[in-house]
């Protein structure tokens, strides 16, 4: 079945571009919205497999649209594709649902790779934005105490299994699953089928959540 996708962003000729790009790679454009307001109401009608959306827009931003567009239909994904390196831009696309985070400089082999990953539910985040993330959790943790669910200390307590440890910690790399299999010398559905218990129990819906709340909460640490 063919990818449907919206395109969110107020800058027409970049739309009209990357358009062109993602139709070239075998992607159904469904629709365009040139800022928030307009996405909210799209959405509803449209009804894309995924959304790829700016943050920075006039009226309403790709955050608010997020926030809006995640309450009232959770089953679409949707990728922010921004130019804003701001770390809470980042940390608020991550708590509002997001399935993805790419900068705009962004090689068109990853962006196709990343929709391709989120559109079979393997919500994907390249290395660089990993990395940061990594990065601005630990210099978070420094200053406050993580919130662990009661009775676990420093990340004792988690059911994690060694194997599930390993893939996690891969993971958080910004490796994809299929990269996570070669390195472990795995399948494939065999990762799928262990980050779904580790979203399960942690009550979280995408790798981005994982990430922030495996750091934050030291899961890794031990």
């Amino acid at each position: 079945m063919q990818m449907k996708l919206m395109l969110v962003d107020d800058h027409l000729l970049f739309m009209e571009s990357l358009q062109y790009l993602l139709e070239m790679n075998g992607i159904q454009v469904v629709g365009k919205a040139r800022n928030g307001t307009e996405a909210v109401v799209k959405a509803r009608g449209l009804k894309p497999d995924i959304i790829l959306m700016d943050i920075i827009m006039p009226e309403c931003s790709g955050l608010e649209a997020l926030k809006l567009i995640k309450a009232e239909q959770p089953d679409i994904k949707i990728v922010m594709l921004t130019t804003s390196e701001e770390e809470e831009d980042l940390f608020d696309a991550i708590k509002f649902g997001a399935s993805g985070y790419l900068f705009k400089n962004t090689d068109a082999k990853e962006l196709i790779t990343t929709l391709e990953e989120t559109y079979r539910n393997e919500a994907s985040i390249s290395h660089h934005i990993a990395q940061k993330l990594m990065e601005e959790i630990k210099l978070y943790s420094q200053d406050e105490e993580p919130h662990l669910k009661e009775g676990t200390e420093s990340g004792e307590g988690y059911p994690l299994t060694d194997r599930q440890r390993e893939i996690l910690a891969l993971v958080a790399e910004g490796k994809t699953y299929k990269e996570v299999g070669k390195s472990l010398g795995i399948k494939e559905r065999t990762i799928k089928y262990h980050m779904g218990k580790i979203l399960e129990y942690l009550h979280l819906e995408n790798r981005s959540q994982l990430i922030a709340y495996a750091s934050k909460n030291r899961i890794l640490d031990n």
